[in-house]
């Protein structure tokens, strides 16, 4: 961990010196008179608060403490669109693309198309498959469904569940991020299910990480095994439809349910007891690492990587830059308000102001 760390820090310290560099907007450093450019294509606002009230305000901020031209486009899970963006972000001459896939098929026609054009390109937080992007900026997706494992394992013990059945709502199948936090919790429950431990229960992906259809499926789990004792959610927003269905059969808080991204709702839902966890990826830390690695590579510079991660279509190893997460608990919910991720104003409203003094958000 100290390694990683201090690998990050270094490579975020290098690249600092490139970002002061830019702060004159008629060079990009290397004598050409051109301002860098940067296009970042985001996935979708539905799925995930994340892209649109973190990310784009993280980049932002950073790319224009930079002084680096920038376009930041959300595909809204649409695929025509998503390569309609990439082509306009190419013709209008941006030195690096950055994407985050809506599939590795989709990503890797925009990549290949990028890189005939002598653009540089990086994987935001989901790897593109087969893609060849020529960095990965994310975090330990196998470490956080690792966490949402270990999390639902002492919630469950917490309520001194007997041969708990689990169930497993896993995110979107085309999505490899989803792969990875399935690996993740698997690699803590299985040993379970196979020592009788634990009961596996339904386990079932969710098409496009869809909220609404999410509710729909843990429904039938629900129909199928009514003796669900324990969930794991691949993220908030599938942990806040399974919550749903469990309250309509007033079994909310009494089945333990996981999640990750430390959405608003998810953590008010950690702060009444609805859910039993999340997961909080620092986002400012991955997007200002996105955007120093970026500026870097927009100046023609060969940035070091301290990570790399396997990528088995392309059968190569991508230089890499891995973000570590943290487990939050009601207990712990400060520390994302702390951090500045979520604010006092928007968390503890109505209701929730007497659980936010609880846990000593004054």
């Amino acid at each position: 961990m100290r390694k990683r760390t201090l690998a990050v820090a270094l490579l975020l310290a290098a690249t600092s010196a490139t970002v002061t560099a830019c702060g004159d907007d008629s060079d990009d450093g290397t004598g050409s008179g051109k301002t860098p450019k940067i296009g970042v294509i985001l996935p979708d606002s539905k799925t995930s608060a994340r892209w649109e009230t973190a990310d784009r305000k993280y980049l932002t901020e950073a790319f224009k403490a930079a002084g680096v031209e920038f376009d930041i486009q959300n595909a809204q899970d649409d695929k025509t669109q998503f390569q309609t963006i990439a082509d306009q972000m190419i013709t209008n001459g941006v030195d690096v693309l950055v994407i985050v896939n809506l599939d590795s098929g989709t990503g890797k026609a925009v990549l290949d198309k990028a890189k005939s054009q002598g653009v540089a390109t990086i994987d935001y937080d989901r790897l593109t498959l087969g893609g060849g992007a020529q960095y990965y900026v994310s975090f330990d997706n196998v470490k956080v469904g690792q966490r949402i494992g270990d999390g639902l394992v002492k919630c469950l013990a917490d309520m001194k569940a007997s041969k708990p059945v689990v169930a497993e709502l896993n995110g979107g199948p085309t999505d490899n991020n989803a792969k990875l936090f399935k690996d993740g919790y698997d690699s803590v429950l299985k040993p379970k299910y196979d020592s009788g431990e634990y009961v596996k229960g339904p386990d079932q992906s969710v098409p496009k990480w869809d909220n609404t259809e999410a509710g729909t499926i843990f429904e039938q789990m629900l129909v199928q095994k009514p003796d669900i004792a324990g969930v794991a959610a691949a993220n908030d927003g599938l942990a806040n439809a399974a919550i749903a269905a469990l309250r309509k059969q007033k079994l909310n808080g009494k089945v333990p349910v996981t999640g990750q991204d430390a959405t608003t709702q998810g953590l008010q839902n950690v702060l009444v007891g609805d859910q039993c966890m999340t997961v909080y990826k620092p986002i400012k830390q991955e997007a200002d690492a996105l955007a120093k690695l970026a500026i870097a590579l927009a100046k023609k510079e060969t940035p070091a990587a301290p990570d790399k991660v396997y990528d088995p279509e392309g059968k190569r190893d991508v230089p890499s830059v891995l973000l570590e997460a943290q487990s939050i608990f009601k207990a712990n919910v400060k520390d994302v308000v702390n951090d500045g991720y979520v604010t006092k104003q928007e968390l503890c409203t109505g209701d929730f102001a007497a659980k936010c003094a609880e846990v000593g958000i004054n």
